[in-house]
């Protein structure tokens, strides 16, 4: 029986600032998926995360979409965390208001986990960079008229801080402690986002999911990240780890903190220390 789990972040802890994971990784993460429980938690939908997995082994069913979908690599759903439609049509109403459309995470078929990114026709100038990153097969949808879908996993908008600052405090307003908001700077192309997620869609929950599924022991638990979204798992977790480049308050709250960066491997040279 495995007894150590590890579980990383991907964006900005194990993948490089280009999205890609250095062979040296490679070679040290799946050299310890022999003894060791080893899985990822990050906000990519599934098939982005086996786009940026190919050639690292995962052994433990994945934290997807901030928490909000647990599921093994067969396709095998442990749990799902859904805002309905109701409540997501109300969520784009509101934001249209403030003239902004989200992109949508959504399920569309469930025995083939079949995702799609739904987006409206009109765009700002960082959502139109965040979708020159996508490939033809990641289930893009445009929209004429923006409407959720039943089961949906997230809602994500993105623009300058002042404006989603003011959409956060109207969804407060309106929503309360209902749903949960993830609010930060967004590394990649240089403006905010808010993320509206269910209430309970959360890398903890994901990670309790993962452990009660494998009958495994959070104290024996390691845990890799950079953002605020991953103390929760810091939290749980036996041992957390914040890569050099982590954000200062997430450094304060980690057990172990590298001289190494995700662009320097960090996550492989902690492992190749053991």
């Amino acid at each position: 029986m495995k007894k150590n789990m590890y579980i990383t972040d991907l964006d900005h802890t194990f993948l490089r600032s280009d999205l890609s994971v250095s062979d040296y990784t490679k070679k040290i993460w799946n050299s310890y998926a022999k003894e060791s429980i080893m899985g990822v938690a990050t906000a990519r939908t599934y098939v982005k995360t086996m786009q940026f997995l190919e050639g690292v082994v995962i052994n433990a069913p994945l934290i997807l979409l901030d928490g909000a979908l647990v599921v093994t690599q067969k396709k095998e759903i442990i749990d799902t965390k859904f805002i309905n439609k109701d409540i997501g049509d109300r969520i784009v109403k509101e934001g249209a208001k403030f003239g902004v459309y989200p992109f949508i995470i959504a399920l569309r078929e469930r025995v083939s986990l079949d995702e799609v990114f739904l987006y409206s026709k009109v765009l700002n100038e960082h959502q139109k960079e965040v979708l020159s990153r996508y490939r033809v097969e990641d289930n893009l949808v445009e929209l004429d008229d923006m409407e959720v879908m039943e089961e949906n996993f997230k809602i994500v908008y993105m623009g300058e801080r002042d404006l989603l600052e003011k959409l956060y405090v109207s969804l407060k307003k309106h929503f309360g402690d209902t749903l949960k908001y993830i609010f930060a700077p967004e590394a990649y192309v240089g403006c905010y986002f808010l993320t509206i997620l269910h209430k309970d869609a959360d890398k903890a929950h994901g990670l309790e999911s993962v452990a009660n599924y494998l009958n495994a022991n959070l104290s024996a638990c390691t845990v890799f990240g950079d953002n605020y979204n991953d103390l929760g798992m810091f939290a749980l977790a036996g041992k957390s780890v914040a890569v050099a480049n982590a954000q200062e308050g997430v450094k304060e709250r980690a057990n172990v903190v590298l001289e190494w960066s995700n662009d320097a491997d960090g996550v492989a040279r902690y492992l190749a220390t053991l």
